[in-house]
């Protein structure tokens, strides 16, 4: 919640906690990959529609800037059959994504006190390539 939740007005915490973080549904509807320490988990990205979308993507903040969320794109990305990613990014985590490859497809939302900004990526093979070095 420290780098999603900011930005967020209480019904938007609340909305995502009751849709996506506490929903058993939600939860068992996603594929989860994580980063892991010494057994610790630092990070984890989630996907949902087939692995054409971002669901969840979070980076313990004592991790941030070490390559551990390029590792777990890169992940997705060899995983992934679809030609395009999608993510609906928090304000926060906007130019994560600019530098991973994406373009914002829409300005700035705000749905049931979530705000987002739509954004999209294009694979193709070049890019993976580029990622793995």
């Amino acid at each position: 919640m420290k780098y999603e939740a900011p930005d967020y007005s209480d019904e938007g915490v609340e909305t995502f906690k009751r849709t996506a973080v506490y929903n058993k549904d939600y939860m068992e509807s996603i594929t989860m990959h994580g980063a892991y320490e010494n057994n610790k988990i630092v990070g984890v990205i989630a996907m949902r529609n087939n692995g054409s979308h971002i669901a969840l993507f979070f980076v313990d903040g004592q991790y941030h800037r070490k390559g551990i969320g390029k590792r777990l794109f890169q992940t997705v990305l060899e995983q992934s059959t679809a030609d395009e990613l999608t993510v609906n990014s928090s304000p926060y985590a906007q130019e994560v994504y600019h530098h991973l490859g994406f373009e914002d497809t829409a300005p700035e939302q705000v749905t049931d006190g979530i705000r987002y900004i739509p954004m999209i990526y294009k694979k193709n093979t070049y890019d993976i390539a580029s990622l793995i070095t």
